[in-house]
């Protein structure tokens, strides 16, 4: 089923698909994917749509579409709505959701809907709000580090805002790591885009406000786990990389949450998808 993009709004026709809040109790979890594809036609050339279809998700995440509508005709499996937000520059950021379980509301942005890069798309479901967001990068020269924490601050209050109402699933590339097992090469990297103390303590407050960094969740000490490499020759293949791509959670759905992936594998971009296994929040979770 071809698609066309629209960006800051839903697409019209797409095969409606049962709710999550429909499944059957021992059904299996909802899977949430997040990948920054870095610029999104050229990762269709890559495999996308195959990595799409294998994976199978409930809903998908994607920023850095890097797409103005119009550039792009997605061929989708059936049952899937599109929804879109594109920079105003043409080329750059932009995110983007797939979603086989129909929201209650899209918005983009945050709470002043200002948002002319295409950095945060918000889907309400019945049990919570999901946010895809590509949090600005500080610059290799650090000329955008104000810019980025006080965008920090911002989108802090926009999820404790949105925290207030139902929980929140956070997904995304958050262009920072946080630890330094989330990094190959903590020490010279210090003090580098990503890895500065400003961008660390802004995610640190953030889980403070009441998240949870689901992959840490599961696996707290887990070490060369990745979802960035650069591109000069070996980087990947020697594993020299950087965890800035999260699914960041509500610390209320803790008891719903089965698994948080990291599919380093997958080719077609330089980050690698990420992902997160979770019971319907509508259900109770069992014992």
């Amino acid at each position: 089923m071809v698609r066309h993009i629209g960006c800051r709004s839903p697409l019209a026709g797409a095969a409606a698909a049962p709710d999550a809040a429909n499944r059957k109790e021992g059904e299996k979890p909802m899977k949430l994917i997040s990948w920054n594809v870095n610029g999104l036609r050229a990762c269709v050339g890559k495999g996308f749509l195959d990595y799409f279809r294998r994976a199978d998700a409930d809903i998908v995440c994607v920023q850095e579409t890097k797409l103005q509508e119009g550039q792009l005709e997605l061929e989708l499996p059936e049952g899937y709505r599109q929804y879109w937000n594109c920079a105003e520059k043409k080329g750059y950021s932009g995110t983007a959701v797939f979603t086989r379980i129909e929201p209650e509301s899209v918005r983009t942005g945050l709470s002043d809907g200002d948002d002319p890069e295409g950095r945060v798309l918000t889907l309400e479901f019945p049990a919570f709000f999901l946010v895809n967001v590509y949090t600005p990068n500080a610059r290799r020269d650090l000329s955008r580090l104000d810019y980025r924490i006080a965008w920090e601050e911002r989108f802090r209050a926009y999820l404790t805002e949105l925290d207030a109402r139902k929980p929140v699933v956070v997904c995304g590339d958050l262009n920072v790591a946080h630890r330094e097992i989330d990094l190959k090469n903590a020490k010279s990297n210090r003090g580098n885009a990503g890895f500065t103390d400003e961008e660390r303590e802004a995610m640190t407050r953030l889980l403070a406000a009441g998240f949870i960094d689901t992959f840490r969740h599961f696996y707290p000490d887990r070490t060369d786990a990745y979802t960035w490499w650069s591109f000069m020759p070996k980087v990947r293949e020697r594993n020299i990389g950087w965890r800035i791509d999260y699914f960041l959670v509500s610390a209320r759905l803790a008891p719903h949450l089965e698994d948080a992936l990291i599919d380093s594998g997958v080719m077609g971009s330089d980050h690698c998808p990420v992902g997160l296994l979770m019971r319907d929040p509508a259900e109770r979770p069992e014992g």
